[in-house]
C-alpha cells in the first residue's frame, strides 16, 4: 500500500515485535472510553430533565451527532500505527552485490555453427553473452572457459567487465564437445580466486552459467571421472551452483563433409547438471529468448534481498491521523478527541 507524499506501507517481518504488547494499554483505553460514555449516559439520564433534554437533542445537528465518534476512532488508529512503528516493521528491498563471481562456461563445438538459430547458433551466443557480462553489477568479478573437444579459461575472474566482453566476441568453434572439463575448469578458477580472497568475509559466493547447445561426446559417458555429471557432483561438494542454458532448437543441423547432420539440443543434460548442483535449467530458441534468460540470471546474480526499515513511513501515517483525529475532535465536537 502507497500513500501519496507519505511513502509505501510495506513490512515483511518486525524487529521488535514485543512493543505490540502496547496495544494492550490502546485497547484498555478504547475500554475505559467506553465505560466513560455509558456512565455519563446513566447520569444525564437520571438527572437531567427529560422534555429539555429532548429538545436540547433535537436542535443538535445530526450531522455532529453522527460523527462525534470519529476523533476517537482515528485517534486510537493513530495509536495502532504509531505502535506499529515502534515495532521495526521491516520489507524486502534489493541492492547489488559488492562480491561475488561469476564463471561463464561456454560451448564452442561444431554445432554451434548451426543457423536454426539466426545468424548462427554461436553468433547468437556471443552477442547475449556479451551483453550479459556488460549489464552485470560492478561487484561481480566474470570469468570466461571456452569448451569443445577439451576447455580452456580465456579469462580468469575479474572486474574488468570490457575485457570478458571483448573475449566473448573473440569465440570461434571446434571440434567435440567436452562439457565437463569446461566446469572442472571453471572450479579451478573459483578455488584458485578462493585461495586468494580467503580470511575475513570468507570467499566470495560464486556461480557457474553454463551454456550449450549439444550432448556431450568427450567422454561419452557423463558420469566418467571427467564427464559433466561427476563435474556437477564435484560443484555441489564445492558450494558452487551451475545455472544451465540449453541453446538452439530440435532441428538444428550442420554440414559435414556435404552432408547435413542433425545437431539437437540435449535438453535432459543440461537440466540434470542443474539440478545436481539446485541450480537453475533454462532453454532458448531465438536470441530474443537467450538475451531474456541472460536478463533473468543478471537480476538473480547481481542483487540480493536483505532485510531494510520499513518503520518511516508507518511513523509519518501515524503522525498524520493523530493530527487528522486533533482537528476532527475541534472541528466537530469542539474539543480535543479524548
Amino acid at each position: 500500500m502507497e500513500i501519496p507524499f507519505i511513502g509505501p506501507l510495506t513490512l515483511s517481518g518486525f524487529s521488535s515485535a514485543w512493543f505490540f504488547l502496547y496495544l494492550l494499554a490502546v485497547i484498555g483505553a478504547v475500554a475505559i472510553y467506553l465505560l466513560l460514555r455509558r456512565g455519563r449516559r446513566k447520569r444525564v439520564l437520571r438527572f437531567a430533565n427529560t422534555e429539555l433534554l429532548e429538545r436540547v437533542v433535537a436542535a443538535r445537528p445530526k450531522t455532529k451527532s453522527r460523527w462525534r465518534h470519529l476523533p476517537t476512532v482515528l485517534l486510537v488508529v493513530a495509536m495502532m500505527l504509531l505502535t506499529t512503528a515502534m515495532a521495526g516493521p521491516t520489507h524486502d528491498i534489493r541492492i547489488p552485490r559488492n562480491r561475488a563471481v561469476v564463471m561463464l562456461v561456454i560451448d564452442v563445438s561444431e554445432s554451434m555453427i548451426a543457423t536454426d538459430v539466426q545468424p548462427s547458433r554461436i553468433e547468437a551466443a556471443k552477442s547475449a553473452g556479451k551483453t550479459f557480462v556488460k549489464g552485470l553489477t560492478n561487484g561481480i568479478s566474470v570469468g570466461l572457459v571456452e569448451f569443445s573437444s577439451s576447455a580452456t579459461m580465456l579469462v580468469a575472474p575479474t572486474s574488468d567487465h570490457d575485457i570478458v566482453a571483448k573475449t566473448v566476441d573473440s569465440l570461434q568453434p571446434a571440434p567435440r564437445t567436452a562439457t565437463g572439463e569446461g566446469i572442472f575448469t571453471a572450479l579451478q578458477a573459483i578455488a584458485t580466486l578462493d585461495a586468494v580472497m580467503g580470511g575475513g568475509e570468507g570467499p566470495p559466493p560464486a556461480r557457474i552459467v553454463l551454456m550449450s547447445d549439444g550432448k556431450e561426446t568427450v567422454p561419452a559417458d557423463p558420469n566418467d571421472p571427467r564427464g559433466a555429471f561427476t563435474a556437477a557432483r564435484a560443484a555441489k561438494d564445492q558450494g558452487v551452483e551451475i545455472s544451465t542454458i540449453s541453446f538452439g532448437t530440435p532441428s538444428g543441423v550442420i554440414n559435414y563433409e556435404g552432408q547435413e547432420v542433425p545437431v539437437p539440443t540435449d535438453d535432459v543434460t543440461m537440466q540434470k547438471i542443474a539440478k545436481i548442483t539446485g541450480g537453475q535449467t533454462f532453454r532458448a530458441e531465438t536470441l530474443g529468448q537467450l538475451t531474456d534468460v541472460y536478463a533473468s540470471l543478471q537480476q538473480q546474480i547481481g542483487y540480493q534481498t536483505i532485510r531494510g526499515d520499513a518503520s518511516g513511513s508507518w511513523t509519518r501515517v501515524g503522525f498524520f491521523v493523530l493530527v487528522c483525529a486533533l482537528f476532527a475532535g475541534l472541528r466537530i465536537n469542539n474539543r480535543l478527541p479524548g
